[in-house]
C-alpha cells in the first residue's frame, strides 16, 4: 500500500471550512501551485480545488411532479409546453428529457432543422420563473377517472422537480472533423468540408474529471455544484468507461467516465441551464457542473495540477467514420492547441470551435470556491467511489 506524506480526511476539511480556516482555490489555480512548490506542499497547504465545467449534455432531464386534479388522473400522455414527457411513472410524475423536441418540429424535413424548441428548453423555462402549459391524458380508472388535465404550472407551484441527469461532464471527448466534401450537422456542431474546422467539446484543465483522473474522490453522495445549485453524484453515468488509454499522468486520451447527477431543480438557475438547438441535430441542455476536489493526499494534488498542455484528445472524422461506427483517429492534439483557436492537421491551420464555455466554467469553479470559503458548502462524503480504470 502508498504511503504518503499527507494524510487528510474529508472529515477534517469539513471542520475547516465550518472554522473558516479552510483553503480553497480553483483548478486553475492549483497549476501553479503545484509547480512551483511541488505536491507535497500544496497538498499540506491546500484543502480543496475547484472546477468547473458547461457544455450541452444530451443525456439530461428532470422528474417533475404536477400534482393531482379533482376528480384526479393517472397520466400515461404528458406534453409540457408541446414537448411530449414520459408518463409512464405513476399518476402525476413524468420525465422531460432534454433532447426530446417540441411535438409540432418540423425535425429534419428541411434539412438542416432548427430544432428551437425541446426538453431542454421547457427545463430552462421552469428555472426561469416562467408559465409552461401542461396537459395530460389518460385512458381512465375506477380510482383515476379524469382523461383530461390542462393547467399552466410554475416551478414554484409544482409539488416537486427533480433535474437527473445519466451522462454528464463527460471525462475526454473526441475532436470533430468532417473530411467529406459536403457540410454535415453532428451533435459536435455543424462541419464545414475538408476539415475546415475542428470541433471540441471540455474546459481541459477546469473539467471535473481531469483533476481526480481516477475518481478516487469521487463516488455516490459527492456533493457538487449543479445548474446554479447544489446537487450529487449518485451513481456513474452511463457509458462510464474508465479502462482506456491513458498519460504516465493517468490522463485519459479519449472519451471515458462520467457522471450520473441530480438535485432540486427549484434551487437552480437559468444562467447554468439552458435550452440549445443544435442545427441539424436536435436539442440539448446545457449544463453547469463543478466537483470539488478535496486534496487528502500529495498524489491527488499532483494531479490537480494537471495542464491543458498536458490532457490530449483524438481527432476523429464526423463526416463517413463516425457514422460509420470507425473510431480511427486521425491526430491527437492537446487542449492547449484547441484553446489557441488553431491546430495543425494534415499540414495546414485548422481553426478550432469550443462547444463549452471556459468563460462559464472559469465562474463556475469560482462561485463554488466562494461557497466554500464562506461556509456555505461543505463536502459530501462518498459512499463509495466510481469504477476505476
Amino acid at each position: 500500500m502508498t504511503k504518503f506524506k499527507i494524510n487528510k480526511t474529508i472529515h477534517q476539511i469539513n471542520a475547516r471550512i465550518r472554522s473558516g480556516k479552510v483553503v480553497v482555490v480553483t483548478a486553475e489555480e492549483i497549476i501553479d501551485i503545484v509547480k512551483n512548490e511541488g505536491p507535497e506542499e500544496a497538498a499540506r497547504h491546500v484543502d480543496v480545488v475547484t472546477t468547473g465545467t458547461f457544455a450541452p449534455m444530451c443525456s439530461s432531464g428532470a422528474f417533475i411532479n404536477f400534482g393531482h386534479s379533482t376528480p384526479p388522473i393517472k397520466a400515461s400522455r404528458v406534453w409540457l409546453n408541446r414537448v411530449p414527457a414520459y408518463g409512464g411513472l405513476a399518476a402525476v410524475d413524468c420525465y422531460i428529457g432534454a433532447t426530446e423536441p417540441a411535438e409540432d418540429d418540423p425535425l429534419n424535413k428541411v434539412h438542416p432543422g432548427e430544432f428551437n424548441y425541446g426538453g431542454g428548453h421547457v427545463i430552462q423555462d421552469l428555472v426561469d420563473g416562467k408559465t409552461v402549459h401542461l396537459r395530460a391524458e389518460a385512458y381512465g380508472t375506477d380510482c383515476y377517472p379524469n382523461r383530461r388535465v390542462e393547467k399552466e404550472v410554475t416551478l414554484k407551484t409544482l409539488p416537486q422537480a427533480t433535474l437527473c441527469n445519466p451522462r454528464n461532464a463527460y471525462q475526454n471527448y473526441n475532436c470533430a472533423v468532417n473530411l467529406t466534401n459536403k457540410t454535415v450537422y453532428t451533435y459536435m456542431g455543424t462541419l464545414k468540408p475538408r476539415a475546415a474546422n475542428a470541433n471540441y467539446c471540455s474546459a481541459g484543465q477546469l473539467s471535473p474529471l481531469f483533476n481526480d483522473p481516477y475518481y478516487r474522490t469521487i463516488g455516490l453522495g459527492t456533493r457538487i455544484f449543479l445548474g446554479g445549485g447544489v446537487g450529487y453524484v449518485t451513481w456513474h453515468g452511463t457509458q462510464h468507461n474508465p479502462a482506456v488509454e491513458r498519460t504516465p499522468q493517468g490522463v485519459p486520451l479519449r472519451p471515458a467516465g462520467t457522471l450520473w447527477v441530480m438535485g432540486d431543480l427549484k434551487q437552480m438557475s437559468s444562467a447554468f441551464l439552458v435550452g440549445v438547438g443544435i442545427q441539424g441535430y436536435g436539442c440539448s441542455l446545457a449544463v453547469g457542473l463543478g466537483v470539488p476536489i478535496p486534496l487528502l493526499n500529495e498524489e491527488i494534488a499532483a494531479q490537480t495540477g494537471i495542464s491543458d498542455e498536458e490532457i490530449f484528445t483524438q481527432v476523429i472524422d464526423y463526416g463517413s467514420d463516425y457514422p460509420q461506427g470507425v473510431g480511427r483517429s486521425l491526430a491527437q492534439v492537446s487542449y492547449a492547441e484547441l484553446k489557441s483557436g488553431v491546430i495543425m492537421f494534415q499540414g495546414r491551420r485548422v481553426p478550432t470551435v469550443p462547444l463549452s464555455s471556459v468563460v462559464k466554467a472559469r465562474e463556475i469553479a469560482a462561485t463554488l470556491k466562494t461557497w466554500i470559503a464562506k461556509g456555505r458548502f461543505l463536502l459530501g462524503e462518498p459512499q463509495f467511489t466510481l469504477p476505476g480504470a
